[in-house]
């Protein structure tokens, strides 16, 4: 079956989770400590994550919103995120494969910066993180010098209204990045495809302008090498199977549309197809396994209904070849885990 475990409940933790797998072939999960409001990891013990040693990597002033985590290309992670006592961008890059500790970056300061990050290696080996600036309601990227992200170079990619919300970024088959995120003045769901490897400018595209979109979008390139999207509409999961690798339209299916979806994670599975966490009806866990590329269908589990949980979910796909889900306990207001026992991410699935 699969298994659910606390890792965190040393006060109220866990929230705005991300996870990846490091280059020990392990999880490495960040999160923001809310009682301490502080930025701390988790690093997994084994491929199920059973347990996880936990660090403090920054704990000045107000610090660890918006969390997203990566691994270099030095092996190290790299972690994006908020500082809302100064209203900055920063980055935390790890001194080991546990994230013991790490070196702590001010990127971005020119007014109120680093809502929604969202970070990746790109082509060229260095970081590329997306951000909304909430000043001027843009979005934004930053473009790091080196591995550890010593500094950045930042461009301003879509400046018309409020823009930026829910910022999720990839890199493309074509070796450039490609963000989705959220117009707030129009309710659409948008995504950039950026012109070089340091994201300099930006082609902008309108993928669902179909009423009011929420948010909470994930990108991700699937095993055809297109782009694929997970997002809230109004209350619902739909997916964008991007047409081509610039993004230019997208194919656009509903998976889920029970009752309050949000906090949604996309990743492509071993078997090629996608596999997306998220916050559903009763405030469950769930998770969504593609049938296909598009994801033009999906069947649909629940992984934990435990009162009121699925919250800030990140997924990603283990060493194992399973997949591998953060999120948080609003009820116990705990980090938990939850790993896949098969590709379907199904409870006691076997073939007849």
């Amino acid at each position: 079956a699969n298994t659910i475990t606390t890792l965190d409940s040393s006060g109220d933790v866990g929230r705005y989770t991300s996870v990846t797998i490091g280059a020990d072939g392990l999880g490495l999960i960040s999160y923001l400590d809310v009682t301490n409001n502080d930025l701390k990891v988790a690093h997994c013990s084994d491929a199920a994550c059973s347990s996880a040693a936990t660090a403090t990597l920054d704990s000045d002033g107000d610090v660890g919103m918006y969390t997203s985590v990566t691994i270099g290309a030095d092996g190290l992670g790299l972690i994006s995120y908020y500082d809302s006592t100064n209203n900055d961008l920063k980055v935390a890059h790890c001194s080991d494969a546990a994230c013991s500790s790490a070196t702590i970056t001010i990127l971005d300061s020119i007014g109120n910066v680093g809502w929604y990050s969202s970070v990746t290696i790109g082509a060229d080996g260095l970081g590329l993180i997306s951000y909304k600036d909430s000043t001027n309601g843009d979005l934004k990227a930053a473009h790091c010098s080196d591995a550890a992200c010593s500094s950045a170079t930042t461009t301003t990619l879509d400046s018309i209204g409020d823009v930026g919300r829910f910022t999720s970024v990839t890199i493309g088959a074509d070796g450039l990045g490609l963000i989705s995120y959220y117009d707030n003045t129009n309710g659409d769901l948008k995504v950039a495809h950026c012109s070089d490897a340091a994201c300099s400018s930006a082609a902008i595209t309108i993928l669902d302008s179909s009423g009011w979109v929420h948010g909470h979008t994930s990108v991700t390139i699937g095993a055809d090498g297109l782009g694929l999207i997970s997002y809230l509409h109004f209350t619902d999961l739909k997916v964008a199977h991007c047409s081509d690798a610039a993004c230019s339209s997208a194919t656009l299916t509903k998976l889920d549309s029970t009752v309050s979806v949000q906090h949604t994670s996309a990743t492509i599975g071993a078997d090629g197809l996608g596999l997306i966490s998220y916050r559903g009806d009763n405030n469950d866990l769930k998770v969504a396994h593609c049938s296909d590329a598009a994801c033009s269908s999906a069947a649909i589990t629940t992984l934990d209904s435990d009162v009121n949980v699925g919250w800030y979910t990140s997924v990603t796909i283990g060493a194992d070849g399973l997949g591998l889900i953060s999120y948080y306990d609003n009820w116990w207001e705990d980090l938990k885990v939850a790993h896949c026992d098969n590709l379907f991410c199904t409870p006691y699935f076997r073939r007849r």
